[in-house]
């Protein structure tokens, strides 16, 4: 598509979607040179909300073994911002026909923003040719893919697993192989009763929370969020028995209800022990526990999530930041140069996991022996990749579409209402679906 009918496309997402957020933008940038930069000094225009991302790539790029031999002498510009922030500004940028990124790390849950009215398909580098020789080898294209075409890269494989104080577990007698999530809910309602100790988490928080907490849940037992056409796929058996399991857990005191994962009441509830076990993704490891209670170093494992007595798989996922390159920007070769060499290589992907804890998402590197001997110090020297290869093969897939952000919205009040035995889990879900409807008509 030409430019000028690009920023007329992209204007009329404005116009219907940022209002006058991005007015102020308009009036401030520049046309940027677009010559196509093909070898030399390249400055990448960088954009992400963590710091952890910042470090990879900087590492990567004095890395002589991963970029030496690149026709490209990579140079970052980075810029930091909350998520939020940095795609509401990318897309004002791009209506202005101003500076956006060359390279950008969109959050899963705000890739969704740009799935609709064309604007990936305008914005974002194709990337199909790119993981086509990869074949199955590259796991988690399916939240940042559009009409069949990949635009992002995700940075982390977000394998939920299950973590929890062996101490505790020892002491209160709860197996720590219990096969299925009903088995272990026993030993949590027990553990409640007498010791005020739970198993695991539900989010009371606001809307993503809450929606996420149900995702994460329900993703395992085997439910789509959205299938690959976009069509949400909500209304299902799986959804009223997995909001039941956690109505059910918080009655009993086996789940423990918190705002949400991260938050002051959770730091609580793990340093006094009231919280003995919770499902969180490989990254909670890092800024759940070791933030929360660095004094637990040792008492701690994980394994991989109990499973449904009715099916479903052995792990579940939430999160991730997919990284994306800008098209028809002087920089856009030497991005997808460098996005190439430091996601889509075995030696990329291992400095990646080096520098900050990010999980392959190259199926292989699961068995890879510079990883399969790892071990954590604060899970007791535990060999973590003993749990991460067998749920990285059993991971189920997440879709996602243009009203994602409607639909996390319209679950969040009926599945609270519940959780909270106020209403039943399906004439939650069906109240849930017949507000999202509602919505996405308009």
């Amino acid at each position: 598509m030409p430019d000028l009918d690009r920023r007329t496309l992209l204007r009329g997402v404005a116009a219907a979607g940022l209002g006058l957020l991005g007015a102020p933008l308009l009036t401030s940038c520049g046309t940027p040179d677009r010559t196509p930069r093909t070898a030399g000094p390249v400055d990448i225009r960088l954009w992400t909300h963590d710091p952890g991302y910042v470090r990879t790539f900087e590492t990567a790029i004095a890395d002589p073994d991963l970029v030496g031999d690149s026709a490209f002498d990579f140079r970052l510009e980075i810029t930091n911002a909350a998520p939020p922030d940095i795609i509401t500004r990318m897309i004002t940028q791009a209506i202005a026909d101003g500076n956006t990124p060359d390279l950008v790390g969109l959050v899963i849950d705000q890739f969704a923003r740009v799935m609709g009215s064309s604007i990936a398909e305008n914005l974002f580098v194709d990337l199909s040719d790119v993981v086509a020789p990869l074949g199955e080898e590259l796991l988690k294209l399916a939240p940042y893919t559009v009409d069949g075409r990949p635009y992002s890269l995700d940075a982390d494989n977000s394998i939920t697993v299950f973590y929890y104080r062996q101490d505790l577990f020892t002491e209160h007698g709860v197996p720590e192989d219990a096969a299925t999530w009903e088995e272990l809910a026993e030993h949590g309602e027990r553990l409640s009763r007498d010791h005020e100790i739970s198993l695991g988490t539900v989010a009371t928080g606001d809307n993503l929370a809450v929606a996420n907490s149900f995702f994460q849940f329900y993703l395992q037992r085997g439910g789509r969020v959205f299938d690959e056409t976009g069509e949400v796929r909500l209304e299902s058996p799986e959804a009223v028995e997995v909001l039941s399991f956690m109505a059910e857990g918080v009655r009993s005191g086996f789940l423990l209800g918190l705002p949400d994962p991260y938050s002051s009441a959770a730091a609580a509830a793990l340093k006094s022990g009231r919280l003995a076990a919770i499902a969180m993704p490989n990254w909670y490891n890092a800024y759940g526990l070791q933030a929360n209670v660095p004094d637990q170093r040792g008492r701690w494992r994980m394994r991989t999530l109990p499973r449904f007595d009715a099916g479903g798989h052995l792990a579940s996922t939430l999160g991730g930041t997919g990284f994306t390159v800008l098209k028809d920007k002087a920089g856009s070769g030497a991005a997808l140069d460098l996005l190439s060499r430091v996601f889509l290589t075995r030696e990329g992907q291992l400095l990646r996991y080096h520098s900050g804890g990010f999980l392959p998402t190259l199926r292989s590197l699961y068995r890879d022996p510079e990883l399969v001997d790892v071990r954590d110090e604060y899970l007791g020297g535990q060999r973590v990749f003993d749990v991460y290869a067998p749920a990285a093969e059993d991971l189920p897939l997440f879709h996602q579409a243009p009203a994602m952000q409607v639909l996390t919205d319209a679950l969040g009040g009926p599945v609270l209402d519940a959780v909270r035995g106020r209403s039943s889990p399906a004439a939650a879900i069906e109240a849930a679906m017949a507000a999202y409807r509602e919505q996405v008509r308009r």
